[in-house]
């Protein structure tokens, strides 16, 4: 990446279609060039969760450089589709999510959930890294290679990761955990703002750390 090219990364979207559509509006990166990152947990909670998986998918065509972390929420809905785990999906808001594709299916239609979206949600990554920075849904454990993190932290972990000032070789970008603002600190700076609880979906372009929110 040469020093033109930025990265813009993107917190947990939960549903919000308005708020992504509002926030990709307001950011000025170059499609062609830059680097766009979205963090995870783009349905449940939110009633939109449909209409956001839509234009992420559309989004993937007209952006160069476009990676897709998976969240915990697409880990359980997928989860739930493949009938491993139905009960977990539910109670993390999982039916509001469910509603959203079941009011879209049409008669003859095979199966709620379009084959464009099952593409986008088993093709999400875990991590990306760049020169400088780290990109997880969560965070991670210290003292342990981003290879050989185990996928349940990668998706889940919350405080002994957010606590930690421990240096992780890279300065992780994560989302996860709500936070009223951005979560700056020397090892970590955290994106979830809680946009599906009324609060502010936030965008970090890097590595000039400025913030867009909506």
């Amino acid at each position: 990446m040469d020093s033109m090219e930025k990265i813009f990364a993107v917190g947990d979207i939960h549903g919000t279609p308005n708020k992504v559509f509002a926030l990709m509006d307001k950011v000025d990166i170059d499609r062609k060039r830059d680097l766009l990152i979205f963090i995870g947990d783009y349905v449940d909670r939110g009633t939109g969760s449909y209409e956001v998986v839509d234009y992420l998918v559309d989004l993937k065509r007209q952006v160069e450089n476009i990676i897709f972390l998976k969240g915990n929420h697409e880990d359980m809905l997928l989860k739930y589709l493949s009938g491993h785990d139905r009960f977990t999906y539910l109670i993390n808001g999982g039916q509001i999510t469910l509603e959203s594709y079941l009011k879209r299916k049409k008669p003859g239609d095979r199966h709620p959930v379009p084959e464009s979206h099952m593409e986008f949600y088993n093709s999400l990554v875990l991590y990306h890294e760049t020169r400088d920075f780290l990109f997880v849904h969560a965070g991670i454990r210290k003292k342990i290679p981003i290879n050989l993190q185990d996928a349940n932290d990668l998706l889940w972990i919350r405080s002994e990761f957010i606590d930690s000032d421990y240096d992780f070789g890279k300065r992780v970008v994560f989302g996860h955990t709500p936070f009223s603002e951005p979560l700056v600190m020397p090892n970590k700076i955290g994106i979830d703002t809680g946009a599906v609880y009324g609060n502010k979906l936030t965008c970090v372009k890097l590595p000039d750390m400025v913030f867009y929110q909506v």
